[in-house]
């Protein structure tokens, strides 16, 4: 900890601060507020009632109004301190608002009923972590039949991406084959391309076979990326072509090669490929939104989206449910953000 902490205050000069440390720490430190600022206003907000996540200004922390138990009332009354003509302060509790005048009885003597000004009463708030969000919207929809077609679609998908790119990335940087220089640049220019230019023909093409509301529709469309065998490509052309020759001289067929040799070389790059296909395949909306029509066929990030009616959004559920699909990814990295670093390092992406 104290190492940590010497090298996170260092300076230029030793025992001074100079105009370029300031610098420095500044850009830091709105580079830290850029990139955890929404994440850990996400996480306060998931915490807040529904009013209190559309009340203007807004407020960091998750503050909620104390209620009070009133003799001859059903249910809790909201408190407030009422400021009094002479200046003192009383705690009421409010039955009812009329316009601008609010009815409050004392909680002490709930008989008489008090006509205040809204401006001259406070609600008596305090911040609270309740889970009442995430329970109410664990309960409002099917979230672990929801979870488990995410986990089949990412787990499947990520496997098979694996494959497919691997492959792919074997013949394209080990196999000498006129035209493969362009098969290459034409497969990584396809990058440029939005998937809304090819959402229709690629819609198509699963109605024809049957895939549509079928989460084989999700799984199998995706699972050649450019960007996973440019990723796999530029690893395997480091590794020496003598190891394929010896292996070929010992009598083993290409698919030896590729299982023996080249996977367990390329075992950094792939981990890399992992951890990111793992996170596209988790946090994608569009495409299973547009292939899944049934319920009971959703992932999270389509489920989420039950939680927006015609006429009125829970923004409070929807916050809770998105720290919740968000925990599993976020632990993923946590634990393999060291291969993401080592792996990028080296697969040519200096």
């Amino acid at each position: 900890m104290g190492t940590i902490l010497q090298f996170l205050t260092r300076t230029r000069h030793t025992g001074r601060l100079h105009v370029t440390d300031l610098v420095t720490y500044g850009y830091l430190l709105l580079g830290t507020l850029l990139m955890f600022g929404p994440v850990v206003w996400l996480v306060l907000s998931s915490f807040k009632t529904s009013a209190e996540v559309v009340k203007f200004p807004p407020r960091l922390l998750p503050y909620r109004q104390a209620t009070v138990a009133v003799e001859g009332y059903d249910k809790p009354l909201p408190l407030y301190v009422v400021t009094q003509e002479d200046g003192s302060k009383l705690r009421l509790a409010q039955v009812r608002r009329v316009g601008l005048e609010a009815q409050m009885v004392d909680p002490a003597n709930p008989e008489e009923i008090r006509r205040v000004h809204i401006n001259d009463r406070q609600p008596v708030e305090s911040v609270v972590f309740s889970l009442d969000n995430f329970v109410e919207g664990v309960q409002s929809f099917s979230f672990l039949r929801y979870l488990r077609n995410s986990v089949v679609v990412t787990v499947a998908a990520t496997i098979l991406t694996l494959l497919v790119n691997s492959m792919a990335a074997f013949a394209l940087s080990k196999y000498q084959f006129r035209g493969r220089n362009t098969i290459f640049l034409v497969m990584i220019s396809t990058l440029m391309v939005p998937l809304s230019v090819v959402l229709v023909p690629v819609f198509l093409v699963i109605t024809q076979v049957g895939w549509n509301n079928n989460l084989l529709g999700v799984i199998v469309p995706g699972a050649a990326t450019p960007t996973g065998v440019f990723l796999l490509r530029q690893y395997m052309l480091t590794i020496p072509d003598d190891l394929l020759d010896s292996g070929r001289i010992d009598g083993a067929s290409e698919w030896r090669i590729y299982t023996q040799i080249i996977l367990p070389l390329a075992r950094p790059a792939l981990a890399v490929l992992t951890i990111f296909s793992v996170m596209w395949r988790w946090n994608d909306f569009l495409w299973p939104l547009v292939v899944l029509s049934r319920s009971e066929m959703f992932t999270l990030q389509v489920g989420l989206n039950s939680f927006q009616g015609e006429l009125n959004v829970q923004w409070n559920l929807i916050l809770a449910m998105t720290v919740l699909t968000l925990l599993p990814i976020t632990i993923v990295f946590a634990f393999l953000q060291k291969s993401i670093t080592t792996g990028i390092a080296t697969t040519g992406l200096k």
